[in-house]
């Protein structure tokens, strides 16, 4: 079920709040207090319930309850002042003001979607397999989860690069953050035989950090513990963490053997928390929170110019702006993308992501198609579990025309992330794979389901409306031209073929007379 309000809409099945086409991250408590007031938005929602339903009967201060009110409200696009959506009312609660209507996911599904058959259970792979779920913020402050979600990803990278592990990427586990879920659930679901959940507090300089290590099948405890240091130690807190974690998996092998998995990315905890806050703004992958990431990254590099990681995610971004249309002066980004992914490369060419990043950057740009891949196959050995990498890899190779070799690749990135709310991505790779082998009825499944999850998503689009035309399904192929269009509507047949990655000239030939015939403009 899913409430729309404005342009706004709260997926409650898939714990998503949406602005437009842009995923917004919000903590927890601040989607469960949205949640509350949009089913019952035709009455006052009192302190008392939120507490009981929210917080399950916490006792928490006026200043906690308000700062979520605050960021639901920001969250939404609503004012304090005006309380267009929220109002306050005095001495008696909350209530969502703004108009509400209920829909099902079906009536937001373009152009004749194709269902999809139901999910089978995940094998669980022969390695031992791992989930790490969004540690708890417990700090009191929720302004503070992007330090803990900061910190479960660095967790989960660092677990990744134990080359024996089966380990779940980020995005599949992050799936279930906020959710009452069993980790037997959680286990048949992700195909994994271990959980990891776990907590971060933060007060002022003092950090601790508590973990425990669930078999999923059974349901029964392995390992647990808590670390404590000061804020500048969080590095060797989380290495920590992952040795304790090792150590109770795989009792047999030394710990003295294992490859370094985590390396320090900065001497300067400042540098580092600006970081951690770039993330969820890039994640939203919408305009205004990947510029805010990039302001962030700004200062991050500027208190640390060798920061490899805060460069290689800049470059990222900038990577990502330029084919939306989103750049101001597309070639000048383009060239400082370009640069900061070099000197990312020279302070971290032995950090997976950063690896992976800044070859996404060469290849989006098109500027080193080889290069890009030769990027992704460093970082996978070094990191075989990183699901970003195989996508990107499968990607470049896809608009290589080597359709075997990318099939694979974004395959093992299903079955590494398999609930990622990223993977519209991957899937649209997937229906361009199809689309080139002439496979217009697959391709139109695989678009159908990127589409779905992301209705604004271009490259979507545009191999939906391709491989519509290849059906003779013309009509919903300019339909979803038009569509198209209305999102981007500088886009013509020349700019595409400046702007798209597509490296085999046959292959853009194909596409782009494929989309003229759908109504793009020359």
């Amino acid at each position: 079920m899913r409430f729309v309000f404005g342009d706004c809409v709260l997926d409650l099945d898939r714990r998503e709040l949406a602005r437009g086409a842009a995923v917004v991250a919000v903590g927890p408590q601040v989607f469960d207090l949205l949640a509350v007031l949009l089913r019952n938005h035709d009455r006052v929602v009192t302190k008392d319930e939120l507490l009981e339903t929210v917080w399950r009967g916490r006792t928490v201060s006026e200043s906690t309850l308000n700062s979520h009110i605050n960021a639901a409200r920001k969250a939404i696009g609503d004012s304090g002042e005006e309380q267009r959506m929220i109002r306050t009312l005095a001495r008696k609660g909350f209530r969502f003001v703004g108009e509400v209507s209920e829909a099902s996911i079906e009536e937001f599904v373009p152009a004749a979607p194709v269902a999809e058959p139901q999910a089978q259970p995940l094998p669980l792979p022969a390695k031992p397999s791992l989930a790490v779920l969004a540690f708890d913020n417990m700090s009191g402050d929720p302004e503070q989860q992007y330090f803990s979600d900061g910190i479960t990803e660095d967790i989960i990278t660092a677990l990744s690069r134990v080359k024996w592990f089966f380990v779940i990427a980020r995005n599949s586990s992050f799936a279930y953050k906020g959710r009452a879920v069993d980790v037997k659930q959680i286990g048949r679901e992700l195909g994994v035989r271990y959980v990891l959940e776990g907590s971060v507090r933060r007060a002022g300089e003092r950090v601790r950090i508590t973990g425990q290590l669930i078999q999923a099948e059974m349901g029964t405890h392995i390992w647990a513990d808590r670390f404590d240091g000061q804020a500048a130690d969080v590095f060797d807190l989380q290495d920590k963490v992952v040795t304790s974690v090792v150590a109770a998996i795989e009792p047999s092998l030394r710990l003295a053997e294992i490859d370094r998995a985590y390396r320090k990315p900065t001497d300067r905890l400042d540098a580092y928390d600006l970081y951690l806050r770039a993330l969820p703004h890039f994640y939203s992958l919408a305009r205004e929170g990947v510029d805010a990431a990039i302001a962030a990254l700004d200062r991050a590099i500027a208190i640390d110019p060798r920061f490899a990681l805060a460069k290689a995610l800049a470059a990222r971004c900038y990577a990502w702006r330029n084919p939306q249309g989103w750049a101001a002066r597309p070639e000048e980004e383009k060239a400082l993308a370009v640069r900061l992914g070099r000197e990312a490369l020279q302070d971290g060419g032995d950090d997976p992501t950063v690896l992976w990043m800044v070859g996404f950057t060469l290849w989006q740009l098109r500027v080193d198609l080889d290069g890009a891949l030769e990027l992704y196959d460093r970082a996978l050995e070094l990191n075989a579990n990183c699901a970003q990498a195989h996508t990107l890899r499968g990607w470049a190779l896809a608009t290589a025309g080597r359709l075997e070799e990318a099939t694979a690749s974004l395959s093992l990135a299903l079955r590494l992330s398999p609930i990622d709310p990223e993977t519209f991505f991957t899937v649209s790779a997937l229906g361009w794979t199809c689309f080139v082998a002439g496979r217009f009825d697959e391709a139109v499944k695989w678009t159908a389901r990127a589409l779905r999850d992301r209705p604004g998503f271009g490259p979507a689009l545009r191999f939906h409306a391709a491989s519509l035309v290849g059906l003779g399904r013309l009509d919903e192929a300019r339909d979803t031209m038009a569509h198209l269009l209305a999102l981007e509507p500088g886009l013509t047949a020349s700019e595409l073929r400046q702007r798209a990655p597509v490296f085999d000239a046959k292959l853009m030939d194909a596409f782009v007379n494929a989309l003229r015939q759908a109504g793009l403009p020359e």
